[in-house]
């Protein structure tokens, strides 16, 4: 009984997170990716209210309500207004954007140790049928009831609430019929947010322990809910909630805590497998993918004539020649980094399918690599090969059965595959070495000589990357890529051509894992050391990022972003504490301004180019705009 209740108090949370997403999701067709910062950020204001502030808590809890209800708003007006025209993948990253900003400022601000947050009720002082439980636990499972009850009754029972539906039911219908709909997009954020910080104000005492870093697993765990019960249902949100919560207090009291992420992410993925409209809902009809399209690729790629290419990678082989070892180390990482990146630049770019969770193909490729070297003792390259087939296949296993779906199931599917993976790490120790990880990974061989250098890891990843820049940039224009590129830019002319953009999408990403398993082989060279933690979700966003930044159909650009993103963070030491919220800003201002990326052409440098040149032509038009997604298919079926 005690862990029943345990589970029915988690459950009620999980719901109240769960109906915020639902809410948002319902409305917006939006995956609010900051709803986990925000509940972070309700817990640690309740601390800082009740801590240093010495207010009571029935002062505390409204206040958060209302300043976490603000802080939804400003999260519509900064990351959501300005892309409501833009597809559903821009607003989602802006989103995971928001979040990190949200999670590291709130670090700055507050700290990173964990705080305690004292409760204002008794935890233990009934006891029923032999086990005993507190008002706390009362009060989270009734404030929990309160407020749903008094959401249903607002959508059921007031002018707003219809508003609300109809929004949720067809937008387009909505405004036709005079319902301000961005008016009602704001606010179903504001009341998504509230519900977000109160949820973390009641966990914060539940658990006494409140940190800035509680929030992202927090909000996935609120997403998995709501995906149980089926999104955009608020009652599946409740039955989400409490189906996680009971199976997560189950869980733990067997395997202990280690297996929360593992259930938390198997129950998600089971669910996109077998039933992904959830146990209430259903998929809803997706016309337009929103998860792929020309957003990020807007923008036509540079292209450097080949002997630039040539002078420049001869200058950066030669760079070991002049720099110092750190230099050299640092760069090695970069390249690594930069390799890894270039895995969503194959799938995203080519593909048009952002991938979420890339970290766990990363992570799949160091531990095959780790594992074969020092305990079977096989020499490095084997094993770098068997760590890209490894990723590979565990991923396009995991993701497979998602692949049918459309939207944002199959990017969540990505994202639910790599914690997965981080998590199954942790939970087979027997393998992996658990939280103990894997230690004295030797480094690379050839011809029997040792690349342990700092010289000599340089030469090897830099080689490595840029024989993989050149195959993913031959691939992007071969037949294959005018493949991708149709599906990319139409994937229903492309289904009616009669390809199959599940199966080339899957592809893409397939081949992606190939060289993120790559990287994960050179990353656990590079730091011989590898253990679960430093596989997490910021690595995949650190990837996306770098992808984004150097244009995603541009893989060269991932030398560019991996240069600015962790290069000059490594250089610069005293920027490692600001490197996450660096990223969230970057990301962000991308998105909003420069989605196409830095290695694409700008029209205001073509203008002054023509002015002070005398060139009037422009350049040779792009093959893959130039010619419509309905051509570039039947050009494939015909060939």
């Amino acid at each position: 009984m005690d862990i029943l209740l345990a589970g029915l108090v988690g459950g009620s949370t999980y719901a109240l997170i769960a109906v915020g997403v639902s809410l948002v999701f319902g409305v917006s067709n939006i995956v609010n990716f900051a709803h986990g910062a925000v509940f972070a950020v309700g817990a640690m204001i309740a601390w800082w209210l009740t801590g240093p502030m010495a207010l009571p808590i029935w002062i505390a809890a409204p206040s958060v309500v209302v300043i976490t209800g603000l802080l939804g708003w400003a999260i519509y007006l900064v990351a959501v207004r300005p892309l409501r025209k833009a597809p559903g993948i821009a607003v989602l990253l802006a989103t995971f954007a928001i979040g990190v900003i949200l999670e590291n400022l709130s670090l700055r601000i507050f700290g990173g140790e964990t705080r305690r947050l004292e409760s204002a009720f008794p935890r233990d002082n009934f006891e029923l049928f032999g086990f005993r439980f507190g008002t706390l636990s009362l009060v989270i499972i009734g404030v929990s009831i309160i407020c749903v009850a008094a959401l249903v009754w607002l959508l059921g029972s007031t002018k707003t609430g219809r508003a609300i539906r109809a929004t949720s039911q067809d937008q387009e219908a909505a405004q036709q019929m005079g319902i301000p709909v961005e008016r009602i997009q704001a606010l179903s954020f504001v009341i998504a947010s509230a519900l977000g910080g109160l949820a973390g104000v009641l966990v914060g005492m539940y658990t006494s322990n409140v940190s800035p870093a509680i929030g992202f697993l927090a909000g996935l765990q609120g997403f998995a809910a709501a995906t149980i019960g089926g999104l955009g249902s608020i009652a599946g949100a409740i039955v989400g909630g409490l189906v996680l919560g009971i199976a997560e207090a189950f869980g733990v009291s067997l395997w202990g805590d280690s297996v929360r992420q593992l259930i938390t992410f198997g129950s998600l993925l089971l669910v996109l497998w077998f039933r992904p409209g959830g146990l209430l809902g259903r998929v809803p009809s997706i016309t337009s993918e929103p998860m792929t399209g020309t957003f990020f690729g807007a923008g036509k790629p540079l292209r450097l004539p080949p002997w630039a290419g040539v002078a420049g990678a001869a200058a950066l082989a030669a760079l070991p020649l002049v720099a110092s070892d750190y230099f050299l180390r640092a760069g090695s990482q970069v390249w690594i980094y930069a390799l890894f990146a270039l895995s969503i630049t194959l799938a995203g770019g080519f593909a048009g399918q952002i991938v979420l969770g890339q970290a766990g193909a990363l992570a799949i490729g160091a531990y095959t690599s780790a594992i074969l070297v020092t305990r079977y003792e096989w020499d490095f390259w084997l094993s770098f090969l068997a760590a890209g087939v490894a990723a590979c296949v565990l991923q396009v296993i995991l993701t497979a059965p998602t692949w049918r779906l459309k939207g944002h199931y199959v990017s969540m599917a990505t994202l639910a595959a790599g914690a997965v993976i981080s998590a199954l790490a942790l939970n087979l120790p027997q393998i992996t070495g658990g939280s103990r990880g894997i230690s004295s990974i030797p480094r690379p061989t050839l011809f029997g000589e040792s690349l342990g250098s700092a010289s000599a890891m340089y030469w090897v990843t830099l080689a490595i990357l840029l024989v993989a820049v050149v195959i993913v940039a031959r691939l992007g224009s071969s037949r294959l890529g005018r493949v991708w590129a149709a599906v990319r830019e139409d994937e229903v002319a492309a289904a009616s051509a009669g390809l199959h953009p599940a199966s080339y999408k899957s592809l893409a990403f397939g081949l992606g894992a190939v060289i993120a398993g790559f990287a994960g082989a050179l990353y656990a060279a590079q730091v011989t050391f590898i253990e679960p933690k430093q596989f997490d979700v910021s690595l995949s966003v650190l990837a996306v990022t770098i992808a984004i930044l150097g244009g995603l159909r541009a893989p060269i650009g991932v030398i560019i972003g991996a240069a600015i993103l962790v290069g000059v963070p490594e250089l610069f030491r005293p920027l490692a504490d600001w490197r996450l919220l660096l990223y969230g800003v970057l990301l962000l201002g991308l998105i909003l301004l420069r989605p196409q990326g830095l290695w694409s052409h700008m029209e205001w440098v073509r203008r002054i180019a023509e002015r002070f040149i005398g060139r009037r032509g422009g350049d040779e038009p792009d093959p893959t705009s130039a010619r419509t997604a309905e051509s570039l298919a039947a050009e494939e079926v015909r060939a």
